[in-house]
Parts: structure tokens; sequence; C-alpha cells
């Protein structure tokens, strides 16, 4: 049985485990049925709509693929990034109104009276992106040492990095940095937020089931559909499989692999589908009740990862360099992605901006991943598992 095969049998079980309460869910308010699955219809038509987080999910699929592609320019990169050029594969992802770059750092909690944050997220990712250009592509054949940026090989004949004077790959900086900038921020903070889900005559016209223009939602379904599309967007959303695309789906497969973690695919997909069945039911504290779920469950995704990498990288230091630059470049984006966590029953992530760039500034000090040291790493690691529930030897496998 491969791995893939297993993680998609949570949703099947979900089949037989999932039954209507006979209480109100032990809250006041309107009896919530727990369905079996994400599958919600109105007179006989699915009311689940999220094509939108679908198309940003296939742009970022694109855009981090082509940032190891040297005939790309700064400006076709910056093209995908933003959506404009038509530098996308296909005419649907290059006619499609949506882009990746103004969806980054924009949700509505975090960054709405946070201009200045969110203006300098987006110009970081910018910089990562000139950087790989006009940094990393010239030196491409040029073997890397400690100051010079080029390709540097896993030991036995593995994979080849093209990395930065710093070791770092900015194409794993780029895609771990938008797990947390783009999906977990516009889940979290964004269309699970109150703020957004009862925005204007939301609440109102859910009551009164008034749906949204000529679409067969109310605007309230819809929202908490669009976070749902955040994690599930490519995945068949009645059996979840996981590892459906390169983001934040496939790293909570990963998470639910290791043993210490087992069950929270289970506890985010159940807290999804009572939390949009609660919308269905009116009950605004069961669904208030899942959202809490969900942003502890996906944030404590973002900080087992950021751990993981960061020890992972600690093994091949002074003597496989590459393997090692390899995990502390997903771990380096990995705890950038930490200031768009989430703690339940606030409005502030497990670590702020400012924690995550100190950190950041200590691993990228002096000549960055060729100079950092295995004392670094673990204290890091120990302060980012502190802030969750999880210990730093739970996140080895």
């Amino acid at each position: 049985m491969t791995k893939r095969f297993a993680l998609s049998l949570f949703a099947v079980g979900a089949l037989f485990t999932s039954c209507s309460s006979d209480d109100d869910n032990g809250t006041s308010g309107p009896q919530v049925e727990e369905p079996a699955t994400y599958q919600f219809e109105r007179n006989g038509t699915t009311t689940v709509s999220y094509d939108g987080q679908t198309t940003r999910i296939e742009m970022a699929e694109e855009f981090v693929s082509s940032l190891t592609d040297t005939s790309k320019s700064e400006a076709e990169l910056d093209g995908m990034f933003t959506n404009t050029g038509n530098y996308f594969s296909t005419s649907d992802l290059n006619e499609s109104t949506k882009n990746i770059r103004s969806k980054t750092a924009a949700s509505t909690d975090y960054y709405s009276a946070n201009t200045t944050d969110a203006t300098a997220i987006k110009a970081q990712f910018d910089t990562w992106i000139e950087s790989q250009v006009t940094e990393v592509f010239p030196n491409w054949n040029t073997d890397a040492v400690s100051g010079t940026a080029g390709k540097i090989q896993e030991a036995g004949g593995g994979s080849t990095r093209y990395v930065n004077a710093k070791g770092v790959e900015y194409n794993q900086v780029v895609a771990k940095g938008l797990i947390g900038g783009l999906m977990a921020d516009q889940i979290l903070n964004n269309y699970l937020s109150p703020a957004v889900l009862d925005a204007g005559n939301n609440v109102e016209d859910n009551d009164n089931d008034v749906l949204d223009g000529s679409s067969n939602y109310t605007s309230m379904e819809h929202k908490w559909d669009e976070a749902f599309g955040y994690l599930y967007g490519t995945d068949d959303v009645l059996a979840p499989q996981l590892g459906a695309d390169s983001f934040l789906n496939k790293y909570l497969s990963r998470v639910e692999g290791d043993e210490d973690f087992a069950g929270i695919a289970q506890d985010i997909y159940d807290a999804f589908k009572l939390g949009r069945a609660a919308i269905v039911a009116k009950n605004y504290t069961v669904r208030d009740q899942q959202a809490d779920i969900i942003k502890e469950k996906l944030s404590i995704v973002i900080g087992v990862r950021a751990v993981h990498y960061l020890q992972a990288g600690k093994s091949g230091l002074g003597s496989d360099y590459a393997s090692s630059f390899h995990d502390l470049s997903e771990g380096l984006g990995f705890v950038y992605s930490l200031q768009f966590t989430r703690q339940p029953g606030t409005d502030i992530p497990y670590l702020s901006k400012t924690e995550v760039d100190a950190f950041v500034s200590e691993l990228l000090e002096g000549n960055g991943f060729w100079d950092v040291t295995t004392d670094t790493l673990d204290d890091i690691s120990e302060d980012i598992a502190d802030r969750f529930s999880f210990t730093v030897a739970e996140t080895a496998s």
C-alpha cells in the first residue's frame, strides 16, 4: 500500500463514522448534522465553489517550477507572479483575472490595516525572484563555495542544487514561503475570519438563504469554500488523498505521515465539513469553533515542518553540503511562513514578523548556511517548538 493511498483512507473512514448529533453540538443554536464528506447541494446542485483557489495553486505550481529554468528572464518570472504578459503554458491561466502576488500577505485580519508589512512581504518575494535571476542563473555552471553562488551536488551522485552565495535555494524559499504567505494566510486570516464570513449582509443573507447573485451559494458559504479550496483545490473533496499539490496539501500529508501527528488530516477535514454544515444550519458558534480547530492544526503543520527541516539540515553540515542546504532552504521558507500562522481565539500568529525576521537574519548571518552551527539550528528549533504543542524530537519523521 502506498503512502498516498493509505492517506486517502481517512476520508473513506469518515463515511462510516460521521453521524448526526442528538444535541446542539454543545452550543446554543440550531442542531448541526455532521456530514460524511464535503458535499453540499441546494435543489440538487452543488453549492461548493473554489475555482479561483484552484487557479492560483496551478499558477503557483508553474511559477515555482520556472524558478529553476535558466531560460526565464526576471520579467517573465515577475509576469507569472503577477499574471501579466501571458507567460503561463495555458490560455486558461493567462486569461484568468487571478494572480499570486495580489493575494500574498493580503488577509483581512493581518494586513488590511497593516499595509507596511504587506508591502514589505510582497517586496521580499520580488527580491527573491530577482536574486534567482541575477545571482544564481549566471552561476548555473559554477561550483558553489562559501561566498560564491553556483551548483553543488549531493553526496553519492545525488541531486544538484543551485544556491546563492550563502547556500540558499531561492526556489525552495519562495515555494515554502507561499505556503504561509498565500495559502495559510488566506485560509486562516481571511476566509475563516468572522470579519470576512460576516461582512456586510452575509449573516442576514445566509439566515434567509439569499444567494450571491446568480450563484447557487450564499456569500458566507462561498467564503468558507474558498478557504477549503486553498487546501484541497486540486484534490478530491469527497475523498482527499493528500499530496495533490506542492504546497499546503503536500505538507499536511507529510505531517500526517509522522506517527506523532497521525490524525491531524482527519481533524482538519472534519472541521472543514462540520463548519460548512454549520453555515447551512445557521449555527455560527459551531462554525467558529471549527475555524479555530483549522487555525490551530494548519499552523502546527507549518511549525512542524519548519523544525523538521532545520533539524534535517544539521546532518550534512561539513560533509554533504548540498543535502544540508536543500533542507535548510526548505526550513528557511517554513520559518518565514510562521508569521502567517494563527493562534486560535486570538488575532496573532504563533510567531510575529519581528521574531521571524530575527530568525532569518540569524540563519543567514555571515556566509549563511556555510557558517551556520548546529547550536543555532537547535536553539531556533526549540524556540519554535516551545510556541506549539510539540517537541523538537517529535518532528523528526
